[in-house]
């Protein structure tokens, strides 16, 4: 029976390790709804509006006014569940995304015909699911919240009127929640204990780039968003079923955590092909391969769980990722531009250690997107896309939360909508 007690929490303990790093690699492209129109091709290289603080700092070097702009995203996702296999049952299907919106704001003003300042707020990385307490694989995956926020204080030289430069410095805050359902040790299946989690950190980051008009019409842009080096320090809450027959609903521990969001490298051209038509291309590398396995540390254990608990570690091997998108925009006249775009994002996660905390495979997008222009100091974004991913299998085996095993099928819709206002 001891042994049993031990080992019921182990699981959980590894799934709140895997629950940050699955956050942190959900990797969100909402920053910029001008580019979310085109698929977000050409995110270093086009700097149309005081977006490009993210999409490369270099780019505020083209903007000749003061301006601020502010907007949201809000994302609508779908999964398909099928095929499930739960050694303790439960419900097979059900959409365990909410409704998410996300946030942006920049403002970037021109001090010379050299310099220029800007500041921008977005969220370059999120997660959240929701399964629910009967969920067929409530074992390995409940609910999981986590999102990170970005400051970013940003400066721009333009060296003249063909090469640029622009760096930020970062302050990030990421901070997660995670509650999981935890087997009885004696009666698997059933009176399940829970377990909740929450965790934060602020680290500093930094982002930089080039933009260069190679020739009259073509523009190549180059940005690097760094790594951010975060370190958890989380509070476990444990109630009900196995813990309240050890005496230990109610309690509260120690863990910390150690997480790198990884760095990426976006190579972007923007051409004009006309006076009406402009053309998008962009690519995008990521460093998942940073994410071999995380470990926590957990910390004012009783003495019935500090053997197998105080140190946890879960592989994860993910692997590089390339994005690839291109897209383009008609000036329909002097109010109106019209744009769509299509792009391809690879998944870092792998068949063997694949979680339902993000059951994610490679994914297409389509994007359509219009600028309104009613005055000249005003523009107003407005943009849609979809989003479908490959189907994917999660199979998962453990001595003390059985089997799970599931096919997964994701798609999403996004909107978004900003006001861009000229000084």
């Amino acid at each position: 029976m001891k042994r049993i007690s031990l080992q019921t929490p182990l699981g959980f303990a590894a799934a709140f390790a895997s629950v940050q790093v699955f956050g942190s690699g959900f990797a969100l492209n909402e920053q910029s709804i001008s580019g979310m129109g085109t698929g977000f091709a050409g995110r270093s290289s086009s700097a149309e509006d005081a977006s490009t603080v993210f999409g490369n700092p270099a780019g505020m070097s083209r903007l000749k006014h003061e301006q601020v702009s502010v907007g949201a995203a809000t994302l609508f996702a779908k999964s398909d569940i099928s095929q499930s296999h739960s050694t303790f049952g439960g419900k097979q299907d059900g959409d365990m995304v909410p409704v998410t919106t996300v946030p942006m704001g920049y403002y970037v003003k021109p001090i010379d015909e050299h310099w220029a300042f800007g500041v921008g707020f977005y969220v370059p990385f999120g997660l959240i699911t929701d399964y629910g307490s009967d969920f067929a694989g409530r074992y390995y995956a409940n609910k999981s919240e986590v999102t990170t926020l970005t400051f970013q204080p940003t400066v721009s030289y333009a060296f003249n009127d063909k090469v640029s430069i622009g760096f930020g410095p970062t302050i990030n805050r990421i901070s997660g929640e995670l509650s999981a359902m935890a087997p009885n040790a004696f009666s698997p299946g059933t009176n399940d204990g829970k377990v909740k989690s929450s965790g934060d950190d602020t680290a500093l980051g930094f982002n930089a780039g080039v933009l260069v008009q190679a020739t009259q019409s073509t523009r190549l842009g180059v940005a690097y968003h760094s790594k951010v080096s975060y370190h958890l320090d989380a509070k476990t809450k444990v109630t009900n079923g196995t813990f309240s027959l050890l005496g230990l609903s109610g309690q509260s521990y120690d863990a910390s955590l150690d997480v790198d969001l990884p760095e990426s490298v976006d190579l972007s051209v923007t051409h004009q092909l006309t006076d009406n038509w402009t053309l998008y291309l962009g690519s995008t590398w990521t460093r998942w391969s940073r994410f071999k396995a995380l470990t926590i540390e957990n910390t004012g254990l009783p003495a019935v769980l500090r053997n197998s608990l105080s140190t946890v570690t879960e592989e994860e091997n993910w692997h590089d990722t390339w994005a690839h998108a291109v897209g383009t925009a008609y000036q329909l006249n002097k109010q109106w531009v019209l744009r769509t775009g299509l792009s391809v994002d690879q998944s870092p996660t792998n068949n063997t250690n694949r979680s339902p905390r993000i059951p994610t495979g490679d994914r297409t997008v389509f994007s359509l997107g219009a600028g309104w222009t009613p005055v000249d100091n005003v523009t107003v974004d407005f943009a849609y896309s979809y989003l479908w991913e490959e189907s994917v299998k999660v199979n998962d085996v453990s001595a003390t939360r059985g089997a799970y095993s599931s096919k997964y099928k994701n798609s999403a819709n996004g909107f978004g909508t900003s006001l861009t206002y000229r000084f």
